[in-house]
């Protein structure tokens, strides 16, 4: 039995909890959050039974758990890592890495020093509809992929940190959107131009909007375009997205499953080639979302293997919005890898 201590309970914990409590492998030992009440709130929703604590540290002491659930806001992400890890606790995290690339580089040097494992969130892998639009992509069902392209408009009015940070689209959002890319494509990506921006109308105070051009080191071109102001007719959390390949293209709206066509020249004098659908192999996730993450997180320190959200990997991600950033402020085209080496 793992015990597991919560340290946040905001309202992104209820997704963890709400995960976490129907699992039989582990246990929660505490729950931790500066507002007691929060922390209380959290415990009599979920049905736990298990003390409440202000300072993780103390928590850890109190309780000796082996993992920690780190939901707290990200600047503070490599102070927790450190306390965390140093006291031999594998740590879960919310997205994103951390605030900055500096600070990410440093939570992979803390997993490195204490061979202890730093986990990150991205939930949206883990799903049928991508795991079978992804299986389209690499099965070669329609050839060479040439262009991968992404749309995500939406405006939700969340108040709070998101509405101060000067890029919540990019930094908070859109990196679910590079990390699917990467995870779709097995790629990664060698550069990005961008452009950030902020409509009149924004309610946010920093860049809520942007449009990217990465190229991935196989030549494919991932086109990014979201916004977070964008009123009426939004798309799915998932985003729409198109693939194009050498013979035909897969379409996924982020709700339906996803739909394949193929370019078939019948008639050799013709110009306009004809259309014909393909059926996409059913490729099914059998945890989905936050739940399969995690689960897979959990079976990793169990198995003593590294998840595929590891944070040496999910860095990866993490330099594709900071080298979108970058690029905006710079008005040129940047390699992640510069990124990476800082």
């Amino acid at each position: 039995m793992l015990k597991l201590l919560q340290i946040g309970c905001g309202n992104i914990s209820n997704t963890w909890l709400s995960s976490l409590a129907k699992r039989n492998d582990i246990e929660f030992c505490g729950l931790v959050d500066i507002d007691r009440d929060a922390a209380r709130e959290k415990v009599s929703a979920h049905g736990l039974q298990c003390p409440i604590f202000t300072d993780a540290a103390k928590a850890i002491k109190a309780t000796s758990p082996h993992i920690a659930i780190d939901n707290i806001i990200p600047s503070e992400r490599l102070a927790l890592a450190e306390i965390c890890m140093s006291n031999g606790l594998h740590v879960l995290s919310e997205k994103p890495l951390a605030d900055n690339i500096d600070n990410a580089k440093k939570i992979i040097k803390l997993s490195d020093k204490y061979n202890r494992d730093f986990f990150v969130m991205q939930n949206r892998r883990y799903n049928t509809n991508m795991f079978s639009y992804r299986n389209a992509i690499q099965s070669g069902r329609i050839g060479e992929i040439g262009y991968l392209g992404v749309e995500f408009f939406r405006d939700p009015h969340f108040g709070g940190f998101r509405d101060i940070m000067d890029s919540p689209l990019l930094i908070d959002m859109a990196i679910h959107t590079f990390d699917q890319a990467r995870f779709l494509l097995g790629k990664n990506p060698v550069s990005v131009i961008c452009k950030e921006y902020n409509p009149g109308w924004s309610w946010y105070k920093g860049n809520s909007s942007a449009i990217c051009i990465f190229t991935f080191e196989d030549g494919t071109i991932f086109n990014y375009t979201g916004s977070w102001c964008a009123p009426g007719m939004n798309t799915s959390w998932d985003s729409g997205w198109r693939t194009i390949g050498s013979k035909g293209s897969c379409l996924w709206n982020g709700n339906d499953f996803p739909t394949a066509g193929l370019s078939i020249l019948n008639d050799v004098k013709s110009c306009h080639p004809d259309a014909e659908s393909i059926i996409i192999d059913r490729i099914n996730c059998d945890i989905g979302g936050h739940a399969g993450c995690i689960n897979e997180m959990i079976e990793s320190i169990k198995a003593g293997s590294r998840a595929q959200t590891d944070c040496r990997d999910n860095i990866i991600s993490m330099a594709m919005v900071f080298a979108a950033i970058k690029s905006s402020a710079k008005n040129r085209e940047i390699q992640i890898k510069n990124i990476l080496e800082e």
